[in-house]
């Protein structure tokens, strides 16, 4: 089950980052990732409301409120980074590395006492490496020095809001995405105060914008559900597949090419997801 949640997070994060380049390209990405965010707060918080009916215990621990303000603001700029790097056109160069932001928690996972057998952290190997080479890394145009930054920030934002996720999904899943929707939704609030803009979207553009704010929020919330269910290395590594779902959905509306090493990555993802399921 925990695998299974993880994979669906990937392919809704990879659905939500691809519409978000898209519209990075004709919309500033602060106000990309700015309405989508709050848009995504609106629809937690029915989430939340829907669960407190049924079940009045969920604020009698709040031990989830740091981690999920943390994991908000170091989301949020890690989302920034990967809307900024999309926006440039150089897909290849971010995607790949922003998906490597599993190894931070992973690695904190581990040095806090996770145990891996030796098959599954070959999965987790060749699934990490499946990921990346599905984004189509172009590495023989080499490695453009902005591109390379912004993909870093995004990997770093990424990979430390990931831990924050699992820390506080151990107390509340849907909790801590709506305190980390409530951190970001003032950030928001300031950057469009200090602008003075919304963004100036088009009434065609807010059905992407919707899908983008609840996709995210159900791919966070998903995969924080996930880390309480199983184990937390894996069920990072099986969420950093969305660059697999961003690419094929370029190829299909975009009309992007497919490369060969986006093959290979595919075929290695799908063996490590083999061995980490079967082990």
């Amino acid at each position: 089950m925990a695998s299974l949640l993880a994979l669906i997070s990937s392919l809704l994060w990879g659905s939500a980052d691809f519409e978000g380049g898209r519209l990075s390209r004709k919309h500033a990405p602060l106000a990309v990732l700015g309405v989508s965010q709050v848009l995504g707060l609106a629809f937690g918080l029915v989430l939340a409301l829907i669960s407190y009916s049924s079940d009045h215990s969920v604020f009698s621990d709040v031990s989830f409120l740091l981690p999920g303000i943390c994991a908000g603001l170091l989301g949020y700029c890690g989302l920034l980074c990967l809307y900024a790097g999309l926006a440039t056109g150089s897909m290849g160069v971010v995607s790949p590395i922003s998906a490597l932001s599993a190894v931070i928690p992973m690695t904190y996972a581990l040095m806090h006492g996770e145990k891996l057998s030796f098959i599954t952290t070959l999965g987790i190997i060749l699934a990490l490496a499946g990921a990346f080479c599905a984004s189509g890394p172009e590495l023989s145009a080499g490695l453009p020095l902005r591109p390379l930054l912004l993909a870093l920030g995004a990997a770093c934002g990424f990979g430390t809001a990931l831990t924050f996720i699992s820390i506080g999904s151990q107390t509340n899943a849907l909790m801590t995405m709506v305190t980390m929707r409530l951190a970001t939704f003032f950030v928001t609030m300031g950057l469009a105060i200090k602008f003075k803009t919304l963004g100036g979207f088009k009434a065609s553009e807010f059905p992407g914008l919707i899908f983008m704010g609840v996709a995210d929020f159900l791919a966070n919330l998903l995969l924080g559900v996930a880390c309480t269910k199983g184990s937390v290395s894996v069920a990072m590594v099986l969420g950093s597949f969305y660059p697999i779902a961003t690419a094929v959905l370029a190829f299909r509306f975009l009309k992007e090419r497919l490369h060969f090493v986006q093959y290979i990555g595919v075929v290695l993802a799908v063996a490590g997801v083999a061995l980490i399921s079967a082990f």
